[in-house]
């Protein structure tokens, strides 16, 4: 049997893998979890939406491959709703890009640019897809610290300018995971004037743009003065309107940078199911009644959950946006052996900081991905926990 290829073994084992192995051992052994670890929507997409899917999956034609580039009608979707969305302007030929699910994007725009060496920043603690994709490139990771004195935004003074000379790639997300941080429009033209300076690509993950609270609208890096010349945007259509299985996002941007992802792309994959697309574009198009309940629904869920903590004594920062909260341990422990000991005697799943990077120790993250009576029971165990502990 021939052993997995070295650029496998490069990624290792990762605390997310010793959190699902605990996972199925105490599911094995009969305890009752409550997963409060993945990032993954659980509310069904809008009936009207789910009407629409079902409709174009019953036509007879919609069955053969699709192009790279999806159809006419979802670009264009997309396009306009950049422009009522955040006021940006895009050509819906040259600067708008299907994609399955953002992570594909995020994934494959290593690489489309990436050779073995070249080096990419990337945030710390961050998205895991982030190091995967550059370790699977070939390239070397230069971690930008996300520290919480400076609201987990990268401070971009304090790169190293030689550095910055030789990266190619610089990854942001905002609404941030895991941390659930927000950024400006001021810090993202600070981001541009960077990119500009040392003729770094910009990559900004905006999955969570759309899941916000108390009316807070998180922007677009786009929206910043010459942003398009500089970098792209990654949207989730899945996160906003949930359908995470149904993997549907789209990048936007500069138009170079589109044309490049889109050929590599077409090498490796053909597009989106047809229906998916037309099922998106309808979302994208009439589905600002259901991103509203979803924020309202996700809101209360963050409400519970903060302000049973609280009673336990276990204060958590209240994000403004994003379906996380990021806690500091109460315990003193690491934040593996917190998160191991409340799932196996609370029962309660959480991912532990570090499983971000090095700068996530002290904190882990809780998603808010069950339904307000479970997360109920989910604050009840925790605070069992905390008072006995």
């Amino acid at each position: 049997m021939q052993i997995p290829s070295i650029r496998l073994e490069s990624l290792g084992a990762s605390v997310f893998t010793e959190m699902d192995n605990l996972k199925r051992e105490l599911e094995k052994a009969g305890h009752d979890l409550i997963n409060l670890s993945i990032g993954s929507p659980d509310r069904a997409p809008a009936l009207e939406i789910r009407n629409v899917l079902s409709q174009a999956v019953l036509d007879d034609n919609q069955y053969g491959y699709t192009l790279t580039r999806g159809t006419e009608e979802f670009r264009k979707v997309c396009a306009e709703w950049y422009q009522e969305r955040f006021g940006v302007t895009l050509n819906p030929e040259t600067e708008v890009l299907p994609l399955m699910g953002s992570q594909d994007g995020l994934a494959h725009i290593f690489l489309a640019y990436i050779d073995p060496g070249d080096l990419a920043f990337i945030p710390d603690p961050g998205y895991p897809i982030y190091t995967a994709g550059l370790t699977l490139a070939g390239g070397k990771k230069v971690a930008i610290p996300l520290l919480e004195e400076n609201g987990y935004l990268p401070d971009l003074k304090q790169i190293d300018p030689d550095l910055a000379r030789k990266a190619k790639l610089m990854f942001l997300n905002y609404p941030n995971n895991p941390t659930a941080a927000v950024a400006n429009l001021p810090f993202f033209e600070k981001v541009v004037e960077f990119a500009k300076e040392y003729n770094v690509l910009i990559c900004h993950d905006a999955a969570y743009s759309e899941l916000a609270f108390e009316g807070f609208k998180p922007v677009s890096f786009l929206q910043a003065r010459g942003a398009k010349e500089v970098g792209i945007e990654f949207h989730s259509v899945s996160k906003t309107y949930n359908l995470a299985g149904a993997r549907l996002g789209f990048a936007v941007g500069n138009a170079d940078v589109i044309r490049t992802l889109s050929q590599l792309k077409s090498n490796i994959d053909y597009g989106v199911f047809a229906p998916v697309l037309t099922a998106g574009a309808y979302a994208l198009n009439n589905g600002q009644e259901s991103i509203e309940e979803n924020q309202g629904a996700y809101q209360r869920r963050r409400d519970l959950l903060i302000e049973g903590c609280a009673l336990a004594g276990w204060k958590m920062p209240m994000p403004q946006g994003s379906m996380f909260v990021w806690a500091p341990v109460p315990t003193e422990q690491d934040s593996v052996s917190f998160a191991m000991d409340l799932a196996r005697e609370a029962g309660v799943i959480v991912v532990p900081g570090v499983a971000f990077g090095e700068n996530g120790e002290g904190f882990v993250r809780v998603a808010l991905v069950q339904d307000e009576s479970v997360l109920q029971e989910a604050v009840q165990r925790i605070q069992q926990f905390l008072k006995k502990d």
